[in-house]
């Protein structure tokens, strides 16, 4: 008997990313004095909820305009000095939604201002953005809605699926060989018994 698998829930807006930081300090002056988001909360904990595990670490948020938040763990005694090396954008970045274009560049000048690095815009045809570097490595995109943004959306949308399906046979061959065919095993199947 095929198991039954119970309707999904609307998920309303993101509560939090959360990432690792070098230093909390340094994330907070990124992230609160240059990008001016709100310091939400920060708390210092010797154990890792849920694991038990004896892991000092510091959880710092900030809130974004709509009420969510980007979170950071400083960990030392667990952190690879490795991780904090600048990633490629299509390993890790955030995009954060200025209100209009003017926005977008006035925080351009103010990041600049601060002696960072901000690159752009680059037009992307749905989005343009300015880009930088947190202390951490991590990319930060502050992009704008273009006018045609939501029709891209919609358009890009409706194509999604055979999209997937050509971009599948164009790399499966390509993914196997690098990740093994266990990588492609639970693509669209319903959980194996004991992984539910």
């Amino acid at each position: 008997m095929a198991a039954t698998i119970p309707a999904a829930v609307t998920l309303g807006k993101m509560h939090h990313v959360a990432f690792r930081c070098r230093d909390a300090e340094q994330t907070r002056w990124f992230y609160a004095d240059v990008l001016g988001l709100k310091p939400a909360a920060g708390v210092i904990l010797d154990t890792v909820p849920g694991l038990g595990d004896d892991t000092p670490y510091m959880h710092i948020f900030f809130e974004l305009g709509d009420g969510s938040f980007v979170a950071f763990f400083d960990a030392p005694e667990t952190a690879d000095p490795a991780w904090f090396e600048r990633k490629d954008s299509f390993d890790m970045h955030i995009a954060l939604e200025a209100k209009d274009e003017a926005d977008m560049l006035a925080m351009q000048q103010r990041i600049r201002s601060f002696g960072i690095k901000c690159a752009g815009p680059i037009d992307h045809g749905f989005v343009r953005s300015v880009y930088m570097y947190d202390p951490n490595g991590i990319q930060v995109e502050i992009t704008v809605r273009a006018p045609g943004h939501d029709a891209v959306m919609a358009e890009e949308a409706a194509a999604l699926p055979r999209h997937l399906a050509e971009w599948s046979d164009r790399t499966s061959a390509t993914k196997i060989a690098r990740f093994g065919t266990e990588a492609m095993v639970l693509r669209g199947s319903a959980p194996r018994k004991g992984e539910d």
